[in-house]
């Protein structure tokens, strides 16, 4: 395995505000294998670590935080709130929750976790981050599992969504969610970017690229993402893993590559629908 590199890659979320390119998503893990897990990915070079309310591991991922020893200001932390605070007062409590057990005066990145539409209040919660970055509490804010009706919604407010976390794999590339991003300017975030069997990470159009470069299919496959332009947080607790995930700077992709991995498309939607889960 080539080194790492010594600055990983990021994007520009908002002006002045950059994100790295991959981060630990600390989903499904809890309690003391999530504090471990933490501490291993900053050890290991991680400066982006996600994380939501629902995933009820982030005083665990606080505990990692405080043991690594880093300085908060170089750590990029990203995390999400449940639909009970949909509202811009409700947001403002969520924000207050969410610091106290993550252990920081402000977030980086705050998101909506799943818009609710049925609940119909989504937009007020946009509104209420939008309100925490104007004070300052939040340096952005962005939104997960939202369809393009859904941030049409929000648009239609006045507001320009920042970014948008959504389940993408190279099996489930949401080519009409990607493309209505790229035509809006919004960020897009991935999880799950390995896929939830990683199946795919056996086909021809990524081993055969892995074999060539010396690198892992998941290793490949991350790289389809970020030379994407797209925001990665897979999920590992193994140390080797964490760091062949964060080493998919040292080499590039052909475009022909690339291609081969776009069409592993399935046209499979995602695990859940946004219009009828949420939490």
């Amino acid at each position: 395995m080539s080194g790492i590199t010594d600055e990983i890659g990021t994007a520009e979320v908002t002006p002045g505000v950059r994100i790295p390119l991959i981060g630990l998503g600390t989903w499904p893990l809890m309690d003391e294998d999530a504090t471990a897990a933490v501490v291993q990915a900053i050890n290991n070079g991680y400066r982006h670590i996600d994380t939501a309310e629902n995933y009820r591991n982030e005083a665990a991922v606080r505990e990692g935080i405080r043991r690594s020893g880093i300085d908060r200001a170089d750590l990029f932390l990203t995390t999400k709130f449940n639909t009970r605070w949909h509202s811009r007062s409700g947001v403002r409590d969520a924000f207050g929750e969410a610091v106290k057990r993550l252990g920081t005066d402000h977030l980086d990145l705050f998101l909506v976790h799943w818009p609710n539409p049925q609940q119909g209040r989504f937009v007020e919660a946009c509104e209420g981050l939008q309100d925490l970055v104007d004070n300052g509490s939040i340096r952005a804010w962005g939104v997960s599992n939202f369809k393009p009706a859904h941030l049409r919604l929000v648009q239609d407010a006045g507001l320009a969504v920042p970014l948008n976390q959504i389940q993408l794999d190279p099996e489930h590339g949401q080519a009409g969610q990607l493309a209505y991003h790229r035509g809006h300017g919004i960020l897009t975030g991935a999880y799950s970017p390995l896929g939830r069997n990683g199946g795919f990470l056996n086909h021809p159009a990524v081993s055969s690229p892995a074999r060539e470069l010396g690198k892992t299919g998941a290793q490949i496959a991350l790289r389809w993402h970020v030379q994407h332009g797209r925001v990665a947080v897979p999920k590992s607790a193994d140390s080797h893993r964490q760091r062949e995930n964060l080493d998919v700077f040292s080499f590039a992709l052909t475009q022909q590559q690339m291609s081969a991995i776009d069409a592993l498309e399935t046209g499979a939607p995602p695990r859940l629908d946004s219009d009828t889960y949420f939490h």
